[in-house]
């Protein structure tokens, strides 16, 4: 059975920005997972899709998505840079500053920002990918510096072959904006989430963000 996709409930302060971003940015028409299989193909380095799409993977549950975000780790950037070739432009974000990331600027701005991705100047964006600072090749969560580990316990494999982010840890990440759309993530996912699962993301929740609303809410039960 087919389900319908679930729009975004977006606030009118979401709704300005998303607009005012297309203004200065430019047009989003992202890929979906299968889209950015294609792109990877070949690409002998780790990545895996974070975000909404990660949450989808898990539940099943079928929701709107704004973007696509992928992440691999730091170190492999230049690979990724050198498996594009000319066929996509990549561009290093960080805070709003765009400078390309190509051959003569080898680098991104900061390991820990965004590299944007689409085909020229005249096509919209389609890939959001957030590299992962690494450790020595470990995976390095973004908002808790102590936190290091084997891609392995990060992460894990649908059955279509696809690596994606762990539900807590992508739920983690979404807690410190807790918009309406991280509060549907997370509505949907806690009641599948196992209790070592759930343990780690209300302790990590409550250790970042004391007094967030969802230790009190959805993670109290």
């Amino acid at each position: 059975m087919t389900h319908e996709r679930e729009p975004l409930h977006r606030t009118a302060e979401e709704v300005a920005e998303d607009e005012r971003f297309f203004r200065w940015y430019g047009e989003w028409d992202p890929l979906d997972p299968d889209g950015v299989v294609a792109m990877m193909a070949g690409f002998e380095r780790p990545w895996w899709i974070v975000g909404g799409w990660s949450i989808e993977a898990f539940t099943g549950v079928p929701r709107e998505h704004e973007d696509v975000d992928v992440s691999l780790l730091g170190c492999d950037l230049t690979a990724f840079r050198e498996h594009v070739g000319d066929a996509w432009h990549l561009w290093s974000n960080h805070g709003g500053t765009l400078r390309p990331f190509d051959d003569r600027h080898p680098e991104v701005l900061d390991v820990g920002s965004q590299v944007w991705i689409r085909r020229s100047a005249r096509d919209p964006w389609v890939v959001d990918m957030v590299p992962t600072p690494d450790r020595d090749g470990l995976w390095t969560n973004k908002r808790d510096p102590d936190h290091v580990a084997p891609l392995e316990d990060v992460t894990w494999v649908a059955d279509t072959g696809v690596r994606y982010q762990r539900p807590e840890v992508t739920l983690l990440y979404k807690a410190r904006l807790a918009r309406p759309k991280d509060d549907r993530d997370l509505a949907v996912t806690w009641p599948l989430l196992g209790a070592d699962a759930r343990a780690w993301l209300r302790e990590a929740v409550a250790r970042l963000h004391p007094g967030h609303p969802w230790l009190d809410g959805t993670m109290a039960g």
